[in-house]
């Protein structure tokens, strides 16, 4: 069994390098492992090196299919399955939880849907896999004086937030909770689950907009330029929130 602070280790096996590449970026923002695959030899030699947690199991491979490789899978690892088929296609997503996948996503997929699919699916089988949770940001503990952000300081002991001239900018509970991650985690790409797990403590659900709504609230009040594109907390499309403090 892992460690408890060992990343979850996905393997993703796709024909098309466009979508490996962009799982792997976009999963690796979540705080999980990769490995890549394009068929089903380069899938066992993944597996020699390192077992997974979980496979993102292409169904239309070329040579072996998913399916094939799905039965294979289960046969001879203890691991999570997750496929992924084109959207028309109820007779194979039919067979692959037949064969044993716990899960199944069609192309086109919103990779927030993805993820939560694959979350989902590794609480499942957490048990029997072992895998991990993915590693979360603490927030910075509460220490003296006050820390710049943006145009504004943050009075960390007090809990409130300052313009420059010394006027104070009201701050909800959530915005402060939300200045006091980011600070502790410069220049780091924040996904919206680890945002709300140390906020509200409880984990991102596709199309559940709190966290944005709130970054749009504190934007207005710590960006430079309210009104003009952010640089203080910044969008990393697909993957969530960057502080990035003045230089």
């Amino acid at each position: 069994m892992p460690a408890m602070d060992e990343p979850a280790r996905v393997l993703i096996v796709d024909d098309d390098a466009s979508v490996r590449a962009m799982l792997r970026e976009y999963l690796g923002s979540h705080g999980f492992s990769t490995c890549e695959a394009a068929n089903g030899q380069q899938m066992r030699e993944c597996i020699e090196q390192e077992t997974p947690h979980l496979v993102l199991l292409d169904i239309r491979l070329p040579g072996e299919d998913g399916l094939s490789l799905a039965k294979y899978l289960r046969e001879r690892h203890d691991l999570a399955i997750i496929m992924v088929t084109a959207s028309g296609d109820v007779i194979d997503r039919v067979v692959g939880l037949e064969i044993g996948a716990d899960d199944y996503v069609a192309k086109p997929f919103d990779p927030r849907e993805l993820l939560a699919r694959l979350k989902s699916v590794l609480r499942r089988t957490r048990a029997r896999t072992g895998a991990p949770e993915p590693p979360a940001s603490a927030p910075a503990p509460l220490t003296g004086g006050r820390q710049r952000f943006g145009r504004c300081e943050v009075d960390m002991e007090a809990r409130r937030l300052f313009e420059a001239n010394g006027a104070e900018v009201a701050l909800t509970a959530m915005e402060f909770d939300l200045l006091r991650v980011f600070l502790a985690n410069p220049n780091r790409v924040l996904s919206r689950d680890q945002l709300l797990v140390h906020t509200r403590n409880r984990e991102w659900e596709p199309f559940d907009r709190s966290i944005d709504i709130r970054i749009g609230r504190l934007r207005r009040k710590v960006e430079p330029d309210p009104t003009g594109e952010p640089r203080c907390i910044r969008t990393v499309r697909n993957a969530g929130y960057m502080f990035v403090p003045d230089t």
